[in-house]
């Protein structure tokens, strides 16, 4: 009998634990010919649990997932820079609650759309390369964080458009930050991980002020004493590989490269030298056929469980809460053969989707409500 990873207890109406639950494919749609490299839910408003948005080429979208496997298309933003190609975006909010999407890419500059009114609402320039992951803070939805192809992660307020912190510099990441999370309790601190094969642990706390002082900044955000911040308080070496994926699992970390599986870890505070021996291997979740990087994995809201895709076009979905680990399903169908560089699992995890390099959209509904 599997027993509980982190001691909690199941939130009633979420996958539930050591329960293996069928899905089905109830639509697949061929949004474009260009690749499709991130889909996201919008857990920051529970009016729009149901709705989430996808990237490709120079396009953000914006569908609802309706009763009986229906997707419908709200709506629908072309870049004016035909060039662009989004690789990521996330949901935010402004402080009066108005729901935003944060899309980056190849350009290296962010956009940050307004989907209530329609419309463009921000830029931000500040990145020197290409944007290869955008996540938003759930405590204080009006901070984001991007990690890029400059070797820099920076933070952001929506609200304000200013860039507050550089995460950058003398322990910084020495290759392109394919990932960042923020923690989901501790809201100094933030994880990101690249090309240099490793996950650093940073903390805000100390900078914390100018946190607080970029919401009541009244000058031009050019004029904002953006800071620093150099050094890491944990750097762990769990991948021999470029590492494209981690996520905060309470105070644990969730990580994979193209090792065909994903790996969940403890890291030690700073009083430990960092490097491989400042961590703990709790377990891992194996993905055959996972071994191409930039494919990145999602949780449901309670983070019961994770759903990754691979380069065959399935899907596995693991139970989070549980040791040792159970894979809840397997999701194949012989018509998606195309690689699946993210997947999105709905606030119950009752909803799958994966987007494809192929540009189609593919929904799986478990057939019973879990």
């Amino acid at each position: 009998m599997a027993k509980r990873l982190l001691g909690s207890e199941p939130v009633e109406g979420s996958l539930t634990p050591s329960k293996k639950v069928e899905y089905r494919v109830t639509n697949r749609l061929q949004e474009g010919k260009r690749p499709l490299y991130a889909v996201v839910f919008n857990f920051i408003d529970a009016n729009y649990f149901n709705v989430f948005a996808t990237v490709g080429g120079n396009r953000v979208t914006v569908y609802q997932c309706l009763e009986g496997g229906v997707i419908d298309a709200l709506q629908s933003y072309v870049d004016e820079d035909k060039e662009e190609s989004f690789y990521t975006l996330s949901w935010a909010c402004n402080i009066d609650g108005a729901p935003l999407l944060v899309a980056g890419g190849i350009n290296g500059i962010i956009r940050v759309i307004d989907t209530g009114s329609e419309k463009l609402y921000k830029s931000f320039v500040g990145h020197g390369d290409s944007i290869n992951e955008i996540r938003t803070q759930a405590l204080k939805p009006s901070l984001v964080v991007s990690a890029s192809k400059d070797e820099s992660v920076r933070l952001w307020n929506v609200h304000t458009g200013i860039c507050v912190l550089i995460f950058a510099g003398g322990g910084g990441h020495r290759n392109e930050v394919l990932s960042v999370d923020f923690h989901p309790s501790d809201i100094y601190r933030i994880a990101s991980c690249g090309m240099d094969n490793t996950i650093k642990i940073w903390s805000m706390k100390e900078f914390w002020t100018y946190v607080e002082q970029s919401f009541t900044w009244t000058d031009l955000p050019s004029k904002f004493p953006t800071k620093y911040v150099q050094f890491p308080v944990v750097v762990a070496s769990i991948h021999s590989n470029y590492v494209d994926c981690n996520r905060w699992l309470g105070d644990f970390i969730l990580s994979k490269s193209v090792d065909n599986e994903i790996v969940l870890w403890e890291p030690k505070n700073k009083e430990h030298i960092p490097g491989e021996g400042a961590v703990d291997i709790l377990q891992k979740y194996p993905v055959p056929e996972c071994d191409i990087w930039f494919i990145k994995f999602s949780c449901d809201f309670h983070y019961n469980a994770t759903a990754i895709g691979n380069r065959e076009g399935k899907i596995y979905i693991w139970e989070l809460q549980s040791s040792p680990p159970v894979l809840i399903a397997k999701l194949s169908h012989m018509q998606c053969k195309s690689p699946i560089r993210q997947t999105a699992m709905s606030f119950d995890g009752s909803t799958i989707l994966g987007c494809c390099e192929d540009g189609t959209i593919w929904r799986w509904d478990a057939t019973a409500t879990p």
